[in-house]
């Protein structure tokens, strides 16, 4: 039985040595960190040198963005758009279920973004579009495709729907009579 104790006891001592060392480095460090000045100032400028790195990072990656939601409008447009009627619907249906597809998924945001952009191109009201994936499409996917929608100067979607400056001549949502 003694044999059988002998793990045992190892063990609880093993765990209780790491747990008293990890205890008593946990109080040095407390007590460095609240009593010596230049150990607190290492420390902020350590953190403010991770911040900094970490700001830069996401500058570096949200230019990159930028560059790849440019390319991939500048790609949309040079492949064009569908003309005919049946084609524009169905080339917009299928638009929309890839990326509903790619939003379901998580896979690929700006490609998901990218398709949303597609289909928007070819509805024949963008703005009432775009209060549809206000509601439907998820906030990141969105705001991607807001960038998209900004870098189309030939996109052109007002609250009226429609390119003409003013009047609305009784008309909703920009359907002129």
């Amino acid at each position: 039985m003694s044999s059988y104790r002998t793990p045992t006891v190892v063990a609880a001592a093993a765990i209780g040595t790491l747990v008293t060392g990890f205890v008593a480095y946990a109080a040095y460090f407390d007590h460095k960190r609240r009593t010596d000045p230049e150990f607190r100032k290492a420390l902020k400028r350590e953190s403010r040198r991770e911040a900094r790195v970490a700001r830069e990072q996401a500058e570096a990656h949200g230019a990159q963005q930028k560059n790849a939601l440019r390319e991939a409008v500048k790609g949309a447009k040079e492949s064009g758009f569908p003309i005919d009627v049946e084609d524009r619907e169905h080339f917009f249906m299928e638009q929309v279920a890839e990326g509903e597809k790619l939003c379901q998924d998580g896979s690929d945001q700006i490609e998901a973004a990218l398709c949303f952009y597609k289909a928007l191109k070819v509805y024949p009201q963008p703005s009432d579009l775009v209060t549809i994936y206000d509601k439907t499409v998820p906030k990141p996917v969105l705001d991607l495709l807001a960038e998209m929608i900004a870098f189309d100067e030939g996109l052109n979607i007002g609250r009226s729907g429609s390119s003409h400056s003013g009047s609305r001549s009784g008309s909703q949502h920009g359907i002129d009579e």
